[in-house]
């Protein structure tokens, strides 16, 4: 039977959102596992423990994680605890200009989980430092977007032979 590999992301202006699916593309080009491409707002403690391991993709807001991937957080942290132990992850965050405030963050709720990260956490810069351009919608880089699969293949690799 597959592994599954569960891309759980936010995104409120599409920067996450186009980190998330390449790292879907990623995955899907490298076989050989299931891929389950979840928005926070309608992911479920069942998806995420129906998966082997996860890519958890959001923007930073306000130096921490966005609201919508926090909700997820909050509604199936507890129902969880214990029960995912051990477990590959990787992250994305797409930021205004840092992005670490809401690194560390995921990074803790992970943590709490006894994930194991697989990967360092990628932050990626679009720069946006007004609020017309905070608000405007995102477009990722190709590099970045090429990081993104790269990351997303590698998960889907991983689990698939077993290394996690």
């Amino acid at each position: 039977m597959p592994k599954t590999l569960a891309i759980i992301w936010y995104s409120a202006t599409g920067g996450s959102r186009q980190l998330a699916e390449a790292a879907r593309d990623g995955a899907l080009d490298a076989g050989g596992v299931d891929v389950r491409f979840l928005p926070a707002l309608k992911a479920e403690a069942d998806d995420v423990l129906a998966a082997d391991g996860y890519i958890f993709v959001c923007p930073e807001n306000l130096a921490a994680i966005a609201g919508g991937m926090k909700l997820f957080f909050d509604r199936t942290y507890y129902p969880l605890l214990g029960r995912i132990e051990g477990r590959p992850y990787a992250a994305m965050i797409c930021a205004g200009s840092d992005g670490t405030n809401a690194q560390k963050q995921l990074e803790r709720i992970a943590t709490g989980w006894r994930l194991k990260r697989v990967a360092d956490t990628r932050i990626v810069n679009v720069d946006a430092q007004t609020p017309e351009a905070i608000m405007a919608e995102k477009t990722i880089g190709e590099d970045a977007l090429a990081k993104a699969r790269e990351m997303g293949a590698m998960l889907a690799a991983g689990l698939e032979v077993g290394v996690f």
